[in-house]
């Protein structure tokens, strides 16, 4: 087990993903994921109720030059997953079982924000709305993720 002093596999992609200190531990063992390094997902808040992160639209950009509806998806599930995960707390964990995203507009470049939101913070399913916007606070897409809680299995 790590602790939150000794540096893990993981200090610098946690690092360079925004993570803050206090949760390098809870993620010591898996990083952030590689998914995520790739989009270039930077975590600006991690929490259950609350969570934000950007992404670069540059190399995420379908080939009509716009930012790519999975890439949107992919922001929202993982903001949605780690909120879930933070709620679900030590000794369980969170799995998807629902998403979905309705896309408003498109955006070519700069960098999108991800506000998630908490729908349901309940003992077995958390469900939270993610926002995208533009650099200007315009809506891009919503989505809404329901994770499903389980007990880790003894090993």
């Amino acid at each position: 087990m790590m602790d939150n002093f000794t540096p893990g596999p993981f200090t610098d992609e946690l690092n360079a993903a925004g993570v803050p200190q206090e949760l390098h531990g809870w993620l010591s063992r898996y990083g952030v994921g590689s998914l995520v390094a790739k989009m270039g997902i930077k975590f600006l808040e991690l929490g259950p109720e609350r969570t934000v992160a950007t992404m670069p639209v540059e190399g995420n950009t379908q080939v009509a030059g716009i930012l790519h509806g999975g890439a949107h998806v992919v922001l929202a599930e993982t903001l949605g997953s780690f909120a879930a995960a933070l709620h679900a707390g030590a000794g369980r964990h969170v799995v998807g079982i629902e998403v979905g995203a309705t896309h408003h507009r498109s955006i070519a470049s700069g960098l999108v924000t991800g506000t998630c939101t908490a729908i349901h913070l309940g003992g077995t399913l958390a469900t939270h709305e993610i926002v995208m916007t533009d650099e200007h606070g315009r809506r891009l897409s919503t989505a809404r993720i329901t994770n499903m809680i389980r007990e880790n299995r003894a090993r």
